[in-house]
Parts: structure tokens; sequence; C-alpha cells
């Protein structure tokens, strides 16, 4: 019996960029230019970087079905994020990308089989992890750059959403 399979994450993936959504529409769109330090991304860069993660994972198993990330040239896909960052957006733009992306993603994820996700991905310099695993990765990154999003709220004076302590 499988207690957390494609579903579960489909699920979760779902929840986790409605709440997502709450944060971005919480922070006014005047402070979309904020950043915690001059070499961090910006809120606005935060979220848009957060609506393409999902990109990347259909890059990797939909577009080019990688069976190992040796070799996988990832400065070049931060770069493809990068400039996506920089692309100037209104917060309701930005707001609609994660809606849609998200949305995309969630779909594409509900439609793989077990024995895809269940398909080992080699890893640079040895080991292996389950397509699964990786997709699950990605719903965790979005989680860190909420908690990035998270400490900027506190710097910008804004109680977050989630944590209910003023």
């Amino acid at each position: 019996m499988s207690h957390y399979g494609i579903q579960q994450l489909v699920g979760s993936m779902r929840a986790v960029r409605q709440n997502t959504i709450l944060m971005a529409a919480d922070i006014p769109e005047s402070q979309y230019a904020f950043r915690a330090t001059p070499e961090t991304r910006s809120v606005a860069e935060t979220l848009v970087h957060i609506a393409w993660l999902w990109t990347a994972d259909h890059l990797m198993h939909e577009e080019r079905r990688l069976d190992t990330l040796d070799g996988f040239d990832f400065p070049a896909l931060l770069a493809t994020s990068a400039v996506e960052e920089r692309v100037a957006r209104s917060k309701a733009e930005i707001l609609e990308m994660l809606r849609v992306e998200g949305d995309r993603a969630a779909r594409w994820v509900e439609g793989l089989s077990d024995a895809f996700v269940s398909e080992r991905v080699g890893l640079p310099g040895g080991g292996s992890v389950t397509r699964f695993e990786m997709l699950l990765g990605t719903k965790e990154h979005e989680l860190q750059h909420r908690a990035q999003l998270t400490v900027i709220d506190r710097l910008l004076g804004i109680v977050p959403r989630f944590t209910g302590l003023a």
C-alpha cells in the first residue's frame, strides 16, 4: 500500500502553490522590487522563479526524458530562469503566471504513470533518485523560496500569513 503517490503529490503541489499565491497577494506591488540584500532576487524575481520551477522538470522528464543528470547543463537552465525573472511584469501578471503554471504542472504530474515516476535518474558523481523524488524536490524547492518570502514579509512589516504571530 502506497501512502504518498502521484495523487498526494499533486494535491500537495496545488496546496503549496495556492499558499504561495496567497503570500504573493499579501505583498504590496510597490514592494515587488524589494531585495533583502543587493545580491538576492527581488520579490518579483523570486515569484517568477517559483512559477518557472516546474518548467525544468518538464524539460528533464518529458521533453528530454533524461536517464542521467551527468553532463546536464544546470548553469544554462539557471540562466534561462534568470532571463524570465528579469522580464518586467505587474503583480497581477505574476499572480496569473503562478496560477497558470501551477495548474499546468499539476495537470502534467497528475497524468504521469507510476512506472514513469518510479524510473531512476542517475546523479552526477554516482547514485540515483526516482523521477518521483525529483518532482517532490521541486515542490520542496518552492517551499524553500516561500521561507525566503516569509523573511521578506517580516522585513517589510507584513505579518506572514501562515504564522499568525504579529
